[in-house]
């Protein structure tokens, strides 16, 4: 197969580890910006450059998408669909994932527990809002952070409102949710491909923090999931229509609640910490749907003659 991994830094493991799991198999994988993708856009006659060299070919394509280039990304993502490569997370499931308000009306839809969230713009109903949603502590995150960034824990009902203020302040989008005590600042990271967990770990958070990412100084270690964890955690991919996720659950006394669902999850702290070949996994997934997807064109050819 030909393979394309969209990412702004061949040098991050990510991405790397993707293409040497790629390479390992037998692939030809090449790393493209997507900001250095340009596109022509017209009926019947759609194609991409990169570098001033032709885009095509391609069997499949990983997104690797930044939160800063979340916009452009998706749309080159967007094009190569278009010209018929296969990708695990299309444009739009990336974008539903993105937008974590949307993300968790969807979840909500489909019956699948998370933490209570309330959201609104009016700072008139920020008092009622509150009563919504009940006694603090709440959490209150930026709708677009990623990795515990703009994520903030008000202890007291006016530390909540005046969080709350400074966020519209900066004319943010942000939500604010239940705070999961009986989690004590643990939360489990799921790794879901093609629809199912290859990978788990428990985070926790350090000392004096509630946010047990580990780009915020948090620990790690492998956990033994129940068949009900797994279940949520596909279940919430699969409601995105992920195929690569990672579903973060937090355990609380009414069973496991998702707390966010990442479409382009890194692979460094769940390999290290698990020791599963998630990349491999990654490229055998994309072996199945790209292949099966080349397959059907084929005879799609050959019955049109």
């Amino acid at each position: 197969m030909k393979i394309a991994i969209l990412s702004r830094n061949t040098r991050l493991y990510s991405t790397q580890r993707l293409v040497d799991a790629a390479r390992a198999r037998g692939h030809v994988v090449r790393v493209l910006d997507p900001l250095r993708c340009y596109m022509r856009i017209a009926p019947g006659d759609v194609a991409m450059r990169y570098k001033g060299k032709p885009v095509r070919d391609l069997d499949a394509a990983i997104p690797r998408i930044g939160t800063q280039t979340t916009f452009y990304g998706t749309a080159v993502l967007r094009q190569l669909e278009t010209m018929g490569v296969y990708t695990p997370n299309s444009s739009d499931a990336v974008l539903r994932a993105r937008d974590k308000l949307r993300s968790l009306q969807m979840l909500a839809a489909q019956g699948i527990a998370m933490p209570v969230t309330v959201f609104g713009d009016n700072p008139d109903d920020t008092e009622d809002l509150l009563a919504m949603l009940g006694d603090p502590p709440h959490v209150i995150k930026l709708n677009e952070g990623s990795q515990g960034t703009g994520v903030v824990l008000a202890e007291k009902r006016s530390a909540s409102q005046s969080v709350i203020e400074a966020f519209r302040g900066m004319y943010a989008n942000f939500l604010v949710q239940e705070f999961i005590a009986e989690a004590k600042g643990c939360d489990l990271r799921c790794f879901v491909v093609g629809g199912k967990v290859v990978a788990a770990m428990q985070r926790e958070a350090s000392a004096g923090d509630f946010r047990a990412n580990l780009h915020r100084g948090g620990s790690a270690e492998p956990v033994k999931l129940s068949a009900e964890e797994k279940r949520v955690a596909v279940q919430a991919a699969a409601a995105l229509e992920l195929g690569i996720a990672g579903v973060d659950l937090l355990r609380s006394d009414r069973g496991p609640l998702v707390l966010e669902v990442n479409a382009s999850p890194g692979l460094e702290g769940i390999e290290a910490v698990t020791g599963v070949d998630v990349a491999g996994a990654i490229i055998e997934l994309l072996e199945a749907q790209a292949g099966e997807a080349k397959r059907i064109k084929r005879r799609a050819k050959a019955n049109a003659k």
